[in-house]
């Protein structure tokens, strides 16, 4: 005889309450097996020191060549900021001039990654590859410049061990900053300006499951205009983001910042164009 819908009652609710333990189990862990703590963890704030160069140099009337290059440092146990080498950076795009305040780029990167865990016995060095594309608006406030943009690289990285796979992501870069004129009424030659700057980095991909804020970084910039093709800055940047392995765990780092803009036209005078805002 078919049993009633109250004897089947007990083992209904048995059945349910292992799905959910289950599925909570599912929910506290992270990748690779990792269980999320019981709430955030912050490391240690580790220190590094980026000395970073960027190129704008025209080619045509609309088209200009994104030449960046960055040297970054990190903390090693006995020296601080500047202990050993972390990465290499040689980002190049084309970049295209849609008006004076409006740009977008197209380009690749090379990044060589160092090994910095100083008791690993992996490599000391892979490379890893990235395409990215940039969006990028101009908007005069007053005396100052606002810039919106927004950066979109799609990144195959590898780790450090051997015979590592490479994995595939995607980063969703939005950046805002201002630069504000110290000692002059407008951005030109021989001015002091501050540039507060805040960026954003979502993350995507298979290997993404729950730490999809890779970087939130603030940063306060002083700069100085030489030239209408050079100038030169120096700033602190604060910056935290979840792990890859675990999204429970964050990283945090404090990073002194280097910076040289350098923007050469060797077309000739009669081809150019009016300054425009072209920046990093």
């Amino acid at each position: 005889m078919k049993k009633s819908s109250v004897e089947q009652l007990p083992k209904n609710w048995m059945w349910s309450f292992i799905m959910l333990a289950v599925f909570s189990v599912l929910l506290a862990r992270g990748q690779n097996g990792e269980v999320l703590p019981e709430e955030s963890k912050f490391k240690d704030t580790k220190t590094k020191v980026w000395i970073n160069t960027y190129g704008n140099i025209r080619i045509s009337k609309r088209l200009f060549w994104d030449a960046q290059t960055h040297f970054r440092f990190q903390e090693s146990a006995s020296t601080p900021y500047v202990g050993q080498v972390a990465q290499l950076y040689n980002r190049h795009a084309i970049g295209y001039i849609y008006s004076k305040k409006v740009n977008f780029s197209l380009g690749g990167v090379l990044r060589l990654n160092f090994n910095t865990d100083e008791s690993s016995v992996d490599r000391n060095l892979v490379p890893e590859w990235r395409i990215w594309h940039q969006y990028q608006f101009a908007q005069p406030v007053y005396s100052a410049m606002i810039y919106h943009r927004i950066r979109i690289e799609h990144r195959w990285t590898q780790g450090f061990a051997e015979n590592s796979d490479y994995i595939y992501r995607n980063r969703w870069r939005y950046m805002f900053r201002a630069k504000v004129p110290l000692n002059s009424h407008k951005l030109e030659p021989k001015t002091l300006y501050v540039s507060p700057e805040a960026e954003l980095i979502m993350q995507s991909g298979k290997e993404v499951v729950g730490s999809a804020m890779e970087d939130l970084r603030l940063t306060a910039t002083l700069g100085y205009i030489l030239t209408p093709r050079l100038s030169i800055a120096v700033g602190g940047m604060y910056s935290f983001g979840q792990t890859l392995d675990n999204a429970g765990i964050y990283n945090q780092n404090f990073t002194l910042r280097f910076h040289v803009y350098f923007s050469p036209d060797f077309r000739k005078v009669r081809n150019k164009l009016p300054a425009i805002h072209l920046d990093d």
